[in-house]
Parts: structure tokens; sequence; C-alpha cells
């Protein structure tokens, strides 16, 4: 099985390479703006002659925002746009031109209908000062040495890594991996380089392939797993917290940027500004190590994970819960569940968003009209069920494998079932498979293993 995987290591380098980098970060942006003001003019001109009554035909020529377009335009107009062009590798321009081009056509394909989710706003220009510099290779020399403690990058030569990089050695050296690009980023103070790699992977079988494990997300703890497993939640953010308001107040207190004036940044405010991108680029990493930690054990235990579609956008304009819940990472969850069940010969069932997981007791299948958040324990009040809520969440989310498993070709749409929970009255609910494959969605499956229908009464 061949799969694209990134690899991702620290690097060490010196001043001068640092800077060496900049530079290419910084054509890259270079390039980036120019094409975005050459499409922006056309378009504008285009929309004021519109105004003046001038018919398509006669209006201003299009111009092309593919990269092959953008390439010809930046290659004819670069000697006059950026004559220090021959200090940079091609592939620096090519990082900002690409980004661009991929950014104008999900832009078009939003507006168009073509590109599902939330619409793409018009690309913008990328700062000097905020923008985060970033330089992609995908030809030339690009190697790992046989010390695997250096890496050679096209223009930026020989680069010593923080780490060992063998996990990638290995793959290269037996043959199984081959490096289609990298990318050299700046991540808070520290420089990175990612490997995007085409690795051909061993067929593998999780440790317990019949084992169906529901795991329930939550704030109070990460994640509830059905075998009574309670994974604490580390609230990364929330420990950091008196730090990052302590550097953020110094942060203030110095003289800043101005772009109203020109004023220049002073040394003690960029020590500053570091010291802060550090206090949260570490805050992200301890959150990263952990989420791979959980994911990568239950892929590699689990036949089957379940988990909810969660509307993790919703849930965060919840200005008392948004913070908890960004720090929690749900989504993050999910997306490496997805590839890593994958790599190890399972399978991922995604919950629909309307499964009431929580409202449905795991016993006897009733399902409740009204749940409140601050009720953490669920009583059910017809089989007189007693558990913490989350473990009965996840209960509910393993038993719907096995209703995937029984339903046959796949999810059947139920007439006359609830999208959503009635306040009051007789809720009838239809016992239907509400699973889909991880990236889908499916139909609701409220609980219940005894008849096809329940009338719940609402309270």
């Amino acid at each position: 099985m061949k799969s694209i995987q990134a690899y991702r290591f620290a690097l060490d380098l010196t001043p001068r390479q640092e800077r060496a980098v900049l530079a290419h970060a910084g054509a890259a942006r270079v390039a980036h703006n120019w094409a975005l003001a050459r499409v922006k003019a056309v378009m504008d001109q285009r929309a004021a002659e519109r105004t003046y009554g001038v018919t398509e035909a006669e209006l201003t020529p299009t111009v092309g925002w593919s990269l092959p377009a953008l390439r010809r335009a930046w290659n004819s107009a670069k000697g006059e746009v950026a004559p220090w062009w021959r200090e940079c590798s091609k592939e620096a321009f090519n990082t900002g031109l690409d980004a661009l081009a991929r950014a104008l056509k999900n832009w078009s394909d939003s507006r168009s209908g073509k590109r599902a989710g939330r619409p793409v706003g018009f690309p913008r220009f990328k700062s000097r000062r905020r923008a985060t510099p970033s330089v992609r290779f995908t030809t030339g020399a690009i190697r790992v040495e046989p010390d695997r403690k250096h890496v050679v990058l096209p223009r930026l030569g020989r680069l010593k890594l923080h780490e060992s990089s063998r996990k990638l050695a290995r793959r290269l050296d037996n043959g199984t991996a081959r490096i289609v690009s990298a990318t050299v980023r700046r991540d808070g103070s520290r420089w990175h380089v990612a490997f995007t790699v085409e690795v051909e992977r061993a067929e593998r079988v999780p440790a317990r392939p019949t084992s169906v494990v529901g795991v329930d997300v939550g704030i109070k703890h990460l994640a509830v797993l059905t075998n009574d497993e309670l994974v604490p939640n580390p609230r990364h953010l929330a420990d950091a917290q008196q730090r990052m308001r302590s550097l953020g107040r110094s942060l203030s207190r110095k003289i800043g940027p101005d772009r109203r004036t020109g004023r220049r940044a002073s040394k003690r405010w960029q020590r500053a500004a570091a010291r802060l991108g550090r206090a949260h680029a570490r805050v992200a990493n301890l959150r990263r190590d952990g989420m791979h930690k959980l994911t990568t054990r239950l892929a590699r235990e689990h036949g089957t994970v379940v988990v909810e579609d969660l509307n993790v956008a919703g849930m965060l304009r919840n200005r008392r819960l948004a913070r908890h819940i960004a720090d929690a990472g749900f989504a993050e969850i999910r997306r490496q569940l997805a590839y890593k069940t994958e790599w190890n010969g399972g399978r991922l069932v995604v919950a629909d968003r309307w499964y009431p997981s929580s409202k449905t007791c795991s016993g006897c299948g009733t399902v409740k009209a009204k749940l409140a958040l601050s009720e953490r324990t669920y009583t059910c009040t017809t089989c007189g069920l007693t558990l913490d809520r989350d473990l009965n969440a996840a209960r509910n989310l393993a038993a719907l494998a096995r209703e995937v498993d029984t339903a046959g070709s796949g999810p059947v749409a139920g007439r006359g079932a609830d999208r959503k929970t009635r306040v009051r009255g007789l809720v009838a609910v239809k016992r239907q498979p509400g699973t889909a494959s991880a990236g889908q969605t499916g139909t609701v499956l409220p609980q219940g293993r005894t008849t096809n229908r329940v009338l719940t009464k609402a309270h």
C-alpha cells in the first residue's frame, strides 16, 4: 500500500543559513504579492468598465491564474520586478505562485458551488512581518546525508538537523520511500524541514482485529473509551495561560512596529515577541504529542474505532467553553484517526452529527428528549441504568459499529425519523444505521435493539 506521509525535523541553522532561508521565503512572498496585484488589477478594471456600460466583448482581457500562466507572467517580468532573482532558487518564486494559484482556484470553486464547506474568501497580500516564512522545494538536490544528521536542499546547501532522521533514512535506504518535496518553515523561533514522502507500507493488522472501541471526546476527559478507560485532558493551554499573560504584558510595554508611521520594532520588542512565540509553540507541541500517542495506540490496538461527527465550529461559538474546546483539539483527533486506522488495517466509523449518543440509554435504547450539559451522570427512567454520561455515550458509539456490520449494503434512510429531538410530546425514533465512513455523512441511528420504534415522553 502506497501513501503520502510527512516527516518533520527541527533544524539548527547558522546565522548565515537563516538569512538565506529568510531570503528565499521573502522571494516567495514577493512573487505571491506581485501576481496577486496583477490579477486583482485586471479584475478591478473589468468591474469598473462594466459600470461604464462597456460590453463584455470589449472588456479588458482576463489573465490566467493557473500555475503555468502565473509562471509565464512572472518569468517575463521578474527582471524588472526583482532584479535580484538570480540570488534565490526558482523554487522560492514557484512557492508563492503555487500558493496563489491554489488560493484563487479555491475562491473560484467556492463561489461557483464546486467546493463544499464554508465560503472561501479572496486571497490577501502577505505581510513581511505577519506572514510565516516558508519555502518549498520540489526539484533539485533533496537528500538526507548518510550521517542522518544533515540534509541537503537546493541553493541552501547542507543543513544540520537538531535530531536524527533515522526513521526516514531507513526507508530511503530500503527503497520503500521516495521524497516528493521538502518544505522549510519557521514555527515560533524554531526552523523545521518537512519532507513529503511517498511511502510503500506493508499490510498491517491491529493487535485486536475484532475489537470495537467507542471514543467520546470531551473537555473534562479528553476521551472516554468503551472499556471504561478515562483519558485525562492535559489542558496545556490553561496551564500556560498565566505565563502567556505575563509575556503578553511584557511585550505590550516594548516599542513595537507601527505601519502608519513606518516605525520599526525595537530589539527588546523582538526578543519579547520571540519569547511569547516560543511559549505558544511549546503548547502546540505538547498538544500534538499527546494526540499522536493517543490516536496511534487506538489505531494499532483496535480493529474498529467509532467517533462522532462533531460541529466544532458551532461549539466554538460558546464563549465560555471556546478556549477549552480549542485546547482539546477534537477535529485533530478525528483527522489523525482517519489515516492511522487505514495505515494499520483498521476501520474508522463516524457517527452522524445528529446521532443522540449522550441522550440514548446504552442498556435499553430509550432516548431522552432533553439532557442538560450540566448533567454529568446519565440516569435512565425506563430501566434505571445509572452511569457516567460520557461512558454511556462511548458505549452507544461502540454499539453503533455493530449496527453497521448488520446493515448490509450501507446506511438506510428511515422515513419519519427526527433530525432533532422535540422539546415536548412523544418522540418517534426510527431504528436505522446512522453512520458513514470518514469524511462522509450518514443518517440518524438512535440506539435500541428490541423494537423498531420507541416512544419516549419528553420531560
